[in-house]
């Protein structure tokens, strides 16, 4: 039998949070160089002592990370989320906290408060609240660089999975660069992506959203936010949005209620080989493919064009023909992956910048303005 895999938010009771907030520094096993005379036996097994240094630094890790880990309840829901600072402020994801009348926090400590929405951003599916307690009580977390986050190193993530309130998993970052859709807020409505995705296979289940997965030092390098499961659980595959996103929209969510996402007005899809065939360019072409255009937008403006032809391939129908980006800021674009992650982790709104594109064949540069993306 055939089952289909299916994305679903990690919510129901929400994922873990990291707090690294004293100078503690754990000193990654991984990276542990061998002692004078000690012969190395490749794919050798580890040996008890290298055991032993790995059980000791995910014990020290889960003492460093659990004081920041909250337990939201919201209603019939529940989530997770961590310490941003000593103010009050706690982090979760948008759909854990989304629509609700109420919010109780949870510590690990077993204090409960109440907690009042500071503000929250769909098209991240972050979210900001406030709860009411003196500093000393409070272990914010400490942020890593997802740039730096590379396939193979250790993810952990603590949290409260089906409701089980402070609990570690442990895996890898089995992919980074992913995409996770986000879900429109009405019918009609424009629907983008979350670029930068980080995927674990930590065991994240339902009642992780909003925390946080951590690396080998204790420090954030994600908010979990989905998994992709045929069953609502764990299969192997969870995403959580990446900390360089979390470090631009949470502050802004702080000050201001809310984010603004740079804009370019477009969607469009990455060149494949049946495309760039198709469109007569070189084989080897990367790039952007613009498809549609918002009328009015940054693009609109710009003069930039969509894809006015449609073409079948493999029994699939195609839209082809417009301008394809390959360059914004002399930043190469490979794909529309590219594209997005740059204006997320680059730009402001308000921003000009020049785009290299091709048109028929020939290499262009138009420069425009970003705007602030519509709400979702």
């Amino acid at each position: 039998m055939k089952h289909r895999s299916v994305l679903f938010l990690a919510s129901g009771v929400a994922l873990l949070a990291a707090s690294a907030c004293s100078a503690i520094s754990i000193p990654s096993i991984l990276n542990t160089a061998p002692s004078p005379g000690e012969v190395v036996i490749p794919n050798a097994l580890p040996t008890i002592g290298t055991l032993q240094d790995y059980e000791s630094t995910l014990e020290q890790i889960y003492q460093l990370v659990s004081p920041a880990v909250v337990s939201i309840q919201v209603g019939q829901g529940a989530g997770s989320g961590f310490v941003w600072d000593t103010l009050g402020h706690i982090v979760t994801n948008n759909h854990v906290v989304d629509g609700s009348d109420s919010i109780q926090v949870t510590f690990s400590d077993g204090t409960v408060r109440s907690a009042e929405l500071v503000g929250a951003d769909a098209d991240s599916d972050l979210a900001v609240i406030k709860v009411d307690l003196p500093a000393a009580r409070l272990r914010p977390v400490e942020l890593a660089s997802s740039t730096e986050v590379k396939v193979g190193q250790i993810a952990i993530a603590i949290g409260n999975p089906f409701a089980l309130e402070n609990t570690m998993t442990v895996g890898i970052v089995s992919a980074v660069g992913r995409v996770l859709p986000v879900e429109p807020s009405g019918s009609g409505q424009l629907s983008y992506t979350i670029p930068d995705i980080i995927q674990t296979d930590a065991p994240i289940n339902p009642g992780n959203s909003g925390g946080v997965l951590v690396d080998d030092q204790g420090q954030l390098i994600g908010v979990t936010a989905a998994i992709a499961s045929p069953v609502r659980a764990s299969a192997g595959v969870g995403f959580a949005i990446p900390s360089d996103i979390v470090k631009r929209v949470v502050p802004a969510l702080i000050a201001n209620g809310r984010y603004e996402h740079t804009w370019l007005g477009i969607s469009g899809g990455s060149l494949t080989p049946d495309l760039t065939q198709a469109m007569n360019l070189n084989a080897d072409q990367q790039g952007a493919l613009i498809i549609d255009i918002v009328p009015g937008g940054p693009a609109d403006q710009a003069d930039l064009r969509g894809s006015n032809q449609e073409l079948t391939i493999n029994g699939r129908l195609f839209r082809v023909g417009g301008d394809v980006i390959t360059a914004i800021d002399g930043q190469a674009i490979d794909n529309f992956e590219d594209l997005v992650a740059f204006l997320a982790r680059s730009t402001e709104v308000g921003q000009q910048v020049t785009l290299s594109i091709l048109r028929a064949g020939t290499t262009q540069t138009t420069t425009l303005e970003l705007a602030a993306r519509p709400s979702s």
